[in-house]
């Protein structure tokens, strides 16, 4: 697989930020790996810490001429100057938002592990669509992505599909033919050396 082909690393931030330290250590990883895209995915429902978080990632993503989409919170992507926003309930108001946002706003869409979901959103004008989690998990309804549902939805449709949730060395390198987007977050946040983490999972992608 050429660089070419290879999946795009979307970068996604821990749902908790410290502002005194992790604007500066986001900075360290973009200007270390090649990301495509950052999402903002902050648990809180603070209207102004989500505000002055988004401002901070703004600048630094931006400095780097990369996107940043916010999960859910539709109505501040304009007030805010982000590039889209990031769906969870699989695009449903996805229309309304297309007309209301514009042809340049990135919408995403995640889709859990519903195949019915992805198309809706494709047709109702998805930028892309997120499915996920790809690994086994005990949280949630326990649901895990079919690694046959994202190798027909390469093959057959033309909406670029991302996989999240619980990606391993193993999985990216199983998947790198199947997806265009791998979305990592969790995965390298939650260690000691987040950086070496996204180097070892972005080169699993040449495996």
């Amino acid at each position: 697989m050429s660089t070419e082909d290879l999946p795009q690393i979307y970068l996604v931030t821990p749902s908790v930020i410290d502002l005194e330290h992790y604007p500066d250590q986001l900075a360290r990883v973009l200007d270390s790996v090649e990301v495509a895209c950052l999402r903002l995915g902050l648990s809180s429902s603070d209207e102004d810490h989500i505000a002055r978080t988004a401002d901070a990632l703004r600048d630094v993503a931006h400095a780097r001429d990369i996107m940043l989409v916010i999960e859910r919170h539709a109505l501040l992507v304009d007030r805010l100057g982000l590039d889209g926003v990031h769906l969870m309930d699989g695009g449903r108001n996805l229309r309304q938002l297309r007309k209301d946002l514009g042809e340049d706003a990135i919408l995403g869409a995640y889709c859990n592990t519903s195949r019915h979901d992805g198309l809706t959103a494709g047709e109702a004008g998805a930028d892309y669509v997120s499915f996920g989690p790809v690994a086994a998990s005990a949280l949630g309804d326990g649901a895990q992505v079919d690694p046959e549902l994202l190798t027909w939805w390469s093959e057959m449709i033309e909406v670029p599909v991302v996989a999240e949730g619980g990606l391993t060395v193993d999985l990216i390198r199983s998947l790198s033919d199947k997806v265009d987007f791998f979305a990592i977050g969790a995965e390298i946040w939650t260690q000691d050396d987040p950086l070496a983490q996204l180097h070892m999972l972005a080169a699993a992608r040449n495996s």
